[in-house]
Parts: C-alpha cells; sequence; structure tokens
C-alpha cells in the first residue's frame, strides 16, 4: 500500500515526502513539473536512502490518473498538485478554474473508482481573504479576495460534499499559512519559477546575487514597525503536520478543516532584521507602495491541530532564516543549475 503524493515534485511536496519516507510510508509520486524539477525527487532519494515510482501525469488527463491508481495499490491521497500564484490568479483566471478544480475532480473519481478513503488537500490561508478578527480560525466564514484563493474555498466544498455522499471517507484540509525554510541539509529547498514573489526567497535571491532589488512592500500598516504581519512556518514543521493528518485519517472519518502555523506573527522587517543576524549579513532594502489585497495582519489559531493531530510547530524564525539562506548558498541557481 503507497500513499499517492500529487505535485510531489514541488517545494512542500518534495519536503512531504521525506517526511513520508522517513515514518515509514511507501510512496507514489505524480506531477506534470510543469513549475518543479524532477531533480528535486533525485535530492529526495539521495536524502532517505529510499527509491519510489514516479509518473510524469497532468492531472487534468482524467484516463491517466485512472492508469496510475489502476498501476498501484494506493491508500491514501496527500493532493498539492495546482496552480499557485496568487496574482497570475487574477490575470488568468480561466487557467486556475480549469486546472485546480478539474484535476482534483480527476482524483476524486478515480478515489471512488479504486475505493480510496484517505485524502489530505493543500488548502490555504487564502480562504479566509482579509479578516479584522485575529488569529483566524476554521470556522470563519470564508471569503477569498483572488481565484487562486476561490479555487481552493471551491475544491474544500467539492470534498465536504463528496464526503457527504461517501461517509465513509476520511478528508483533512490542511489550511498552511506562509511556508518558509528548506530541509537542515540544504540540499531541499524553495526553487520558484522566474522571480519569486514570497519573502524570503527573495531575501536569499538577492543575498546571492540572483535578482538586483529587495523591496518592502507597504511601511504604515497598523503594525508596531509598519510593515505586513505574517505567520511564517518552517517548511518541515508543515511536512511534519500532513504526516500528523495522514495518521488522523486512518483513524477517523470525516472532514476537518485545520491550519498549520506557527500561531504568532513576524513582520516583514522583523524577518529580514533576523536573516541579517543569523546569517551575519547586511542587506540593503527599497520601501515601496503597498500592494493591493495585503491584510495588515494574518496568523493562525493552532488549537485544532494540536487537539486533533497532536501537532505544533516547533521550529523558530531563527531556524527558518538559517535553512533558507542554507539552501541558497549550495543552490544559488536552484536545481537545475
Amino acid at each position: 500500500m503507497a500513499i499517492l503524493v500529487t505535485g510531489g515534485a514541488g517545494y512542500i511536496g518534495t519536503h512531504t515526502c521525506v517526511s513520508l519516507l522517513d515514518a515509514g510510508y511507501d510512496i507514489v509520486v505524480l506531477d506534470n513539473f510543469c513549475r518543479s524539477s524532477r531533480l528535486s525527487l533525485d535530492r529526495v532519494k539521495k536524502l532517505t536512502k529510499k527509491d519510489f515510482p514516479i509518473e510524469e501525469i497532468d492531472l487534468c488527463h482524467e484516463e491517466h490518473v485512472q492508469q496510475v491508481f489502476q498501476k498501484y495499490d494506493i491508500e491514501g491521497v496527500i493532493h498539492f498538485a495546482g496552480l499557485k500564484a496568487a496574482g497570475e490568479s487574477v490575470q488568468k483566471p480561466l487557467n486556475y478554474y480549469d486546472n485546480n478544480i478539474t484535476g482534483t475532480m480527476n482524483l476524486l473519481k478515480a478515489m471512488d473508482e479504486y475505493n480510496v478513503k484517505q485524502f489530505v488537500f493543500s488548502s490555504s490561508a487564502t480562504v479566509y481573504g482579509e479578516q479584522e478578527q485575529m488569529p483566524l480560525l476554521e470556522d470563519m466564514p470564508l471569503a477569498p479576495i483572488n481565484p487562486y484563493g476561490q479555487t481552493k474555498a471551491m475544491i474544500e466544498q467539492i470534498l465536504r460534499d463528496y464526503h457527504y455522499a461517501n461517509p465513509e471517507t476520511s478528508i483533512v484540509l490542511l489550511r498552511y499559512f506562509n511556508p518558509v525554510g528548506a530541509h537542515e541539509s540544504g540540499d531541499l529547498g524553495e526553487d520558484p519559477n522566474g522571480e519569486p514573489n514570497n519573502l524570503l526567497p527573495r531575501i536569499t535571491q538577492f543575498a546571492v546575487g540572483r535578482i538586483d532589488s529587495l523591496t518592502i512592500f507597504g511601511e504604515d500598516y497598523p503594525t508596531p514597525d509598519g510593515s505586513c504581519i505574517r505567520d511564517y512556518i518552517h517548511v518541515m514543521d508543515l511536512a511534519e503536520g500532513h504526516v500528523q493528518a495522514l495518521a488522523y485519517c486512518q483513524t477517523h472519518t470525516g472532514v476537518e478543516a485545520i491550519n498549520l502555523g506557527t500561531g504568532k506573527g513576524n513582520s516583514v522587517l522583523e524577518v529580514i532584521q533576523t536573516f541579517m543576524r543569523v546569517n551575519q549579513l547586511q542587506l540593503s532594502f527599497d520601501i515601496g507602495p503597498r500592494r493591493e489585497g495585503d491584510a495588515p495582519i494574518s496568523y493562525a489559531s493552532t488549537q485544532k491541530a494540536s487537539k486533533l493531530l497532536s501537532w505544533q510547530a516547533k521550529r523558530t524564525l531563527d531556524q527558518m532564516c538559517l535553512d533558507a539562506w542554507r539552501w541558497q548558498q549550495k543552490n544559488p541557481q536552484g536545481f537545475e543549475a
């Protein structure tokens, strides 16, 4: 019996593959490699000293997905695969609705056909939209503000409807906050396509000379230092949360939405200052205007994850910054170099 990991060559996917293999699971990775590198999976095999099959499949091709379930004895699914750039989704909404929803529908059809009952979904804190109350709680009304977030919220509803029709299934909707950092070895990390949108990859790529500037978007937010506050979580803590979610699926039925975050926020300026301090670097940065849709403050309530999954984030912001820089130093141009 194996766990199917869709999008397993991506940033969170590769780190979760390491955690699954270290926990004793057999895995099958499905990825179309449109925004990831096959070399990342070679690194997973090297780190864990374990082999696993890789299927180069697009989830939007239903027949190919069915063939994967026919070929392997799949026990459960962890579903990462999907387009994930919020800004791009505003420019190309049809691509996001088509890819993310169609792929998930094809997965569920194959699970139905082959009697697979365990499903962990890679959702996002973007489903909350802009909320005034903090921390963000799982039972808050969802109000995504871009097509990417809308696809996550729509898939969550599809999964709830699917469970209602198939009450023996167990589904966990993991709502991530801001994954950062890298595997402690420095052999796995975040390797975004093109110029990065997220803060830590922008810092590390600027520090290594890969991009020319580092800009903070907004300095007049109602926060202690004027920059946005976010809940940054180490990617390995996040990966371990998936292993715990899978274990939960094996002993429960139902649908549960669960936040994965640290439960506290750090400002953009605080992250930059921490990165410079722990890595003994001095970086210059510019102040730009606010970005549309950036909420001043966002951080998770983590009580549900602690109660249901017996999980909590363990790694500090210092560790996130150290690991992110170790990865970038060892891989200044990412995997392909």
